[in-house]
């Protein structure tokens, strides 16, 4: 390299650098104007609060709960039944340790004296912690239903075993019923990140507080969404696309939404809902045994025994030319 090239790659270092602290000079101003903003009320922060429940620490949970549900299943090692106690403890052991402190998070940021050092909050974290913890084989039975539901309800389906590594309707099933018993211990803020992070990866929408029965069975599954107060019952399938929903919103004198109203529909036992169909309304009850055909639109109860589908449309048929 020659004393002239030597020169103009100098000068290019040099240039380069001046320019890159000129806009990086700007960073302290724009750093001020965000810190600023968290002083407008519109909009939000969570700054000088009580620590929130962590969602990274929820999707290990999720994890560590699906193989507790599913021993042998999932992680990567194998469980030899001479062990399996020895397995299960170790899991449980973890998630109580990890759930426990979300739990307490979340009990603390509720506490209106979250500003000091709440001894109870802890032990409420730890006893609600336990109280699912106990729950767990009644979740198995529950999913076990839904799993053979599965199996009964679709051709396609090999083996139990694909059905469990497989099926997005199962995975999102495992997170519901967890979350659903969380939610009815009045736990906060974790059942909500539980299923909305079931919602993002498989695209079926159910919210922790709806009730669904045993042998439930997703078919497909995509853009299916089931709203808080939907009570359904044994034994019903639906397929992808169907909506389970709110009629309306009822508000009080000043506008604003009543919460805790029944708003979402009844599934009553043995009910097939077939692809995007769309039910909506606290009062609106789906009979025993009905079938409800796709892409209907319903607003009004359904007696049992009924199907309900769309008349068939006119067809056109034309040669191609």
């Amino acid at each position: 390299m020659n004393n002239e090239t030597e020169l103009e790659l100098k000068k290019c270092t040099i240039l380069s650098s001046m320019i890159d602290n000129k806009y990086r000079a700007q960073i302290p101003e724009i750093v001020d104007m965000v810190a600023s903003s968290c002083s407008d009320k519109k909009c939000f922060d969570h700054v000088d609060a009580a620590i929130i429940p962590s969602r990274e620490s929820i999707v290990e949970i999720i994890n560590l709960i699906k193989d507790i549900l599913f021993p042998g299943y999932f992680g990567d090692q194998t469980v030899d039944r001479s062990v399996l106690s020895y397995h299960i403890g170790n899991e449980i052991t973890e998630l109580f340790e990890q759930l426990s402190k979300q739990i307490t998070n979340s009990i603390i940021h509720d506490c209106d004296r979250y500003e000091e050092e709440c001894a109870e909050c802890v032990e409420s974290g730890q006893e609600e912690t336990l109280k699912f913890l106990r729950k767990i084989p009644q979740i198995r039975a529950l999913l076990a239903s839904d799993v053979i539901a599965a199996y009964g309800g679709d051709p396609a389906a090999k083996s139990y075993d694909e059905i469990i590594f497989s099926y997005p309707g199962i995975f999102a099933m495992t997170v519901y019923r967890s979350a659903h018993e969380l939610h009815k211990q009045g736990i906060t803020v974790i059942p909500r990140i539980m299923t909305e992070y079931a919602h993002s990866l498989v695209g079926i929408d159910i919210h922790p507080g709806a009730r669904i029965g045993e042998g439930f069975f997703i078919d497909h599954g995509t853009g299916l969404v089931i709203g808080e107060t939907c009570e359904i019952g044994n034994n019903v399938r639906v397929y992808q696309g169907v909506t389970l929903g709110s009629l309306s919103f009822p508000k009080d004198e000043r506008g604003q939404i009543i919460r805790g109203q029944k708003r979402h529909p009844t599934i009553e036992d043995d009910v097939i809902i077939y692809s995007n169909a769309t039910i909506l309304g606290g009062g609106t009850v789906i009979g025993a045994r009905s079938i409800i055909g796709g892409n209907v639109w319903i607003t009004r109860s359904v007696p049992p025994d009924t199907k309900v589908v769309i008349e068939e449309p006119h067809l056109i048929f034309k040669e191609k030319h």
